[in-house]
């Protein structure tokens, strides 16, 4: 967990120095590793020991000397010292969706606005309306902003909950008295945000497991410690909970608390109706009390006269009417996987070469991917323009004579304009073996507005895949206002593919989507949108939902091998 806690110190960093008004590109460095070590797969203290923090991409000298103090010491000089020189409230701000740096910064110089408290005040007071740049429009926004922040403050985000559970069940199953262990709950359902997180372990010697429990790094407080049950608080205000129950109950009760509650309710129906009591620990006879099993979570559905569920359905939305008649999806595994499309490198504002991202994408088993850096018009991404784009086409070429068994597509991520141009012509776009189309502005524009660009671009020939299509950045950013019933319909009439961009933070497509697209025949392709080779790892958050949207390899794009993928990506070429 060190690499995330030191992410979220370099991000801090950078959104105080734009509040400082700094150097960017000093920001745009700190922005950068801290986007790297979140997606960092390789423990940091381990990287620390090995002498090779410099290998890290983005890393420098400077940067390198900052994570040794802070693995040594527990804290970073100049991250405190930075700290001091601006108001604990103004950071606190700029957590709050429609507060930038510099609207932070104006808000404090002018009405001594340092907490979301005095932040409410001043909006309910309309004293921000006044201010420079500011008005009746922006105070709405703002006071959104600040609903969106509380509503996700609730919750843990899927990229962060994951690998923490992740990470306490691999330490706790080293442990010899540890027999079975699972995280449980919403968590184990892969919901896109989880309220806490639930361990379950069977074990006849628990209370070196508490121990160990109550006493990792990550706990910033302890609310209960015994034999059965423990629960602590972490030091991103996670709350995990860690049970122990008897080996003959461990399947019912993963079961019973991966939920969902519905789920389960609908579960317990049917067992009324066949004379069943079902719980946390076990199958009985509802008349004699007989256990009737328990011990294998398969045990509950085999019971109910049901296909096994697999954890991402359990949600009450037709999964058990389909297990009854045997019609549950086959959902997609990763082994089906066969590339990513959409990746950036150093050519735009990615932190790893072309070359790099292709050997690393070849030892997980892929056969392609495409590399789309963002176009001309995202300056501040780096965006190429259409001569470096064709500079990059040619060593993507030389690049492929080389590889063996692997082949590296040309690509872009072209900006859709407010009036739903595209940033590149169609002579340069014809020339690329994927195109992908996305919304990076404009995105407070209202629904028929955003709906019409997005249909514009997916009506141009050469636009294959639409990426991120709401916008959303979960805890950060709502979704701009679509009519997404609209643009499925064009999807299918076009041919057109959406994008369910694996990153954490995005997870866009959502699982409502998914299950829409599934319903009208429009493909989804499942992407990470890396900027690095330790990005491609995201591929896993992106799989997660597609299996909770029901959707099976023949609903997505990337499961295709290179030669079949090549004629559907020509489809509208030759459609129009």
């Amino acid at each position: 967990m060190k690499n995330l806690e030191l992410s979220r110190i370099f991000e801090q960093i950078a959104k105080i120095l734009k509040v400082k008004n700094e150097n960017p590109f000093k920001i745009r460095a700190y922005e950068k590793v801290a986007l790297v070590l979140e997606n960092l797969p390789i423990d940091l203290e381990t990287i620390y020991q090995q002498g090779a923090l410099d290998d890290i991409p983005g890393v420098g000298k400077g940067i390198a000397k900052k994570i040794e103090e802070y693995l040594t010491t527990g804290k970073m000089e100049y991250y405190e010292k930075l700290k001091e020189s601006i108001p604990a409230g103004v950071i606190k701000l700029l957590d709050v969706p429609e507060v930038g740096p510099k609207t932070a910064k104006l808000l404090y110089e002018e009405l001594k606005v340092d907490n979301l408290e005095k932040l409410e005040e001043a909006i309910k007071g309309h004293k921000i309306k006044n201010l420079p740049g500011m008005g009746e429009k922006s105070e709405i926004n703002i006071l959104r902003g600040i609903e969106f922040y509380k509503r996700s403050k609730e919750r843990v985000p899927l990229g962060l909950a994951l690998p923490l559970a992740e990470e306490i069940v691999k330490i706790l199953s080293k442990l010899r008295e540890t027999e079975r262990i699972s995280f449980a709950g919403s968590l184990r359902r892969k919901r896109e945000t989880v309220g806490d997180i639930d361990i379950l372990i069977t074990s006849q010697k628990p209370e070196r497991i508490m121990k160990t429990f109550v006493s990792l790094p990550q706990v910033r407080e302890i609310l209960a410690e015994g034999p059965t049950k423990s629960s602590i608080i972490t030091k991103d205000d996670v709350h995990i909970d860690v049970r122990v129950v008897g080996p003959e109950s461990f399947g019912a009760a993963l079961q019973y608390f991966t939920g969902s509650k519905a789920h389960n309710i609908k579960l317990r129906e049917l067992a009324v109706k066949k004379n069943l009591k079902i719980n946390e620990y076990g199958i009985f006879d509802s008349i004699t009390g007989k256990r009737r099993g328990g011990k294998e979570e398969e045990e509950i559905y085999k019971a109910l006269n049901l296909s096994f569920i697999p954890p991402e359905l359990r949600e009450d939305r037709g999964e058990i009417e389909a297990a009854q008649e045997n019609k549950l999806p086959e959902l997609i595994e990763k082994s089906q996987i066969k590339g990513d499309l959409h990746l950036h490198t150093t050519w735009s504002d990615g932190i790893n070469s072309i070359r790099e991202m292709a050997e690393a994408a070849k030892k997980r088993g892929y056969q392609y991917i495409a590399i789309t850096e963002h176009s001309q018009s995202l300056k501040f991404a780096g965006g190429l323009t259409e001569q470096k784009l064709k500079e990059q086409i040619e060593e993507i070429h030389n690049l492929n004579r080389e590889l063996k068994d692997f082949t590296i597509l040309t690509g872009i991520e072209v900006d859709i304009k407010s009036d739903g141009n595209l940033d590149f012509s169609d002579e340069i776009l014809s020339k690329l073996d994927v195109v992908i189309a996305a919304i990076h502005s404009g995105f407070k524009q209202e629904s028929k507005i955003n709906t019409a660009r997005i249909i514009k671009a997916m009506q141009n020939k050469y636009v294959n895949i639409i990426a991120h299509p709401t916008g959303r950045l979960i805890g950060y950013r709502e979704a701009y206002e679509l009519d997404m019933e609209r643009i499925m319909q064009v999807a299918s009439e076009t041919g057109t593919i959406l994008e369910l961009n694996a990153h954490p933070e995005r997870l866009d497509l959502n699982e409502i989507y998914c299950r829409l697209a599934k319903e009208k025949g429009v493909q989804i392709a499942i992407q990470t949108d890396a900027h690095s080779i330790e990005g491609l790892a995201m591929m896993d958050f992106g799989l997660a939902i597609a299996r909770r949207g029901w959707l099976e390899s023949r609903d997505i794009l990337n499961v295709l091998p290179l030669d079949k993928l090549m004629k559907r990506l020509q489809y509208k070429k030759k459609d129009y």
